[in-house]
């Protein structure tokens, strides 16, 4: 089991430092999932238990010059570790204005990814800065606990307003309550309501737009016969929201959400060659 992979370019170094960001405020600790194409981070607290759950999924070609791994077997060819991503986002935050960084699958006392960081120095030998970062290594048997959520049966599915606006209103209403409704119909209308005994708050938005799904036989997902002024709802932990809004770094060009009503929100973010999703389960 082998992995070595190292950043040149300062622009795509700086946009995976921020990904690691994102990722570290929304997870205290995380799987990393290593293939030959691609790299994901998964979170997976059982939705069964109230937990949240994320996986993000970036291609190692956007990021690294070099990228090279042998998984545990021919046939499974892949590494599944276990980190702290708050490790690794403090390791990166020393490479701003690296020439080079290498991250490398060491095994001295205990696994550890190694991060060197190649900083420019005033003489003709460069300074590196290391950080080993323990690591926890999933065996084989484990790895189906970590597979790609399965996207439920939404009632609706709409684009999210600006994350910066949406940001300042969850962080204004959480000083009111602990949960938060999500409602949002197929006429491009979303609203966020806290309802205490003291107080209700509703803000209202407009013109979202729905995205146009295509379902399992390819054929648009049909909103014909469905009321599309019917608002679906879910109501939600409002720290867990604030904590993906908070986070986000990433700026996608695509957010979007999915309501399964009085089930689940699925929020899911793009940007370029990065897709993040997450999972807020809704709360009886």
């Amino acid at each position: 089991m082998r992995f070595r992979a190292k950043i040149v370019d300062l622009a795509c170094l700086n946009h995976f430092s921020r990904i690691i960001n994102t990722i570290a405020k929304l997870a205290k600790t995380c799987i990393l999932r290593l293939t030959v194409c691609k790299l994901y981070f998964i979170l997976s607290d059982k939705i069964a238990n109230g937990g949240a759950s994320m996986w993000c999924e970036l291609s190692q070609g956007n990021f690294f010059d070099e990228f090279q791994m042998e998984g545990i077997a021919a046939e499974h060819n892949e590494i599944y570790l276990e980190l702290v991503p708050e490790n690794l986002s403090r390791a990166l935050k020393t490479a701003q204005s690296a020439k080079a960084v290498k991250i490398k699958l060491t095994n001295k006392h205990c696994p550890c990814l190694r991060v060197a960081v190649e900083l420019p120095s005033l003489s003709s030998s460069s300074r590196i800065v290391t950080h080993d970062i323990p690591v926890g290594v999933i065996p084989r048997r484990m790895w189906n606990d970590f597979r790609e959520p399965s996207v439920p049966d939404f009632d609706v599915s709409i684009y999210l307003p600006v994350l910066k606006t949406m940001k300042s209103v969850v962080e204004r209403m959480k000083n009111l309550s602990n949960f938060i409704v999500i409602e949002a119909n197929l006429s491009g209308e979303m609203n966020l309501k806290i309802e205490t005994d003291l107080v209700s708050v509703t803000t209202h938005f407009k013109d979202l737009g729905n995205p146009p799904w295509a379902s399992e036989d390819g054929c648009q997902n049909s909103t014909q016969g469905r009321d599309l002024e019917n608002m679906a709802e879910a109501c939600i932990d409002i720290k867990k929201l604030q904590q993906l809004l908070a986070g986000q770094q990433v700026n996608p060009t695509k957010a979007l959400c999915n309501i399964v009503r009085k089930r689940i929100v699925h929020f899911i973010l793009l940007h370029e060659e990065v897709s993040l999703q997450y999972f807020i389960p809704a709360i009886a």
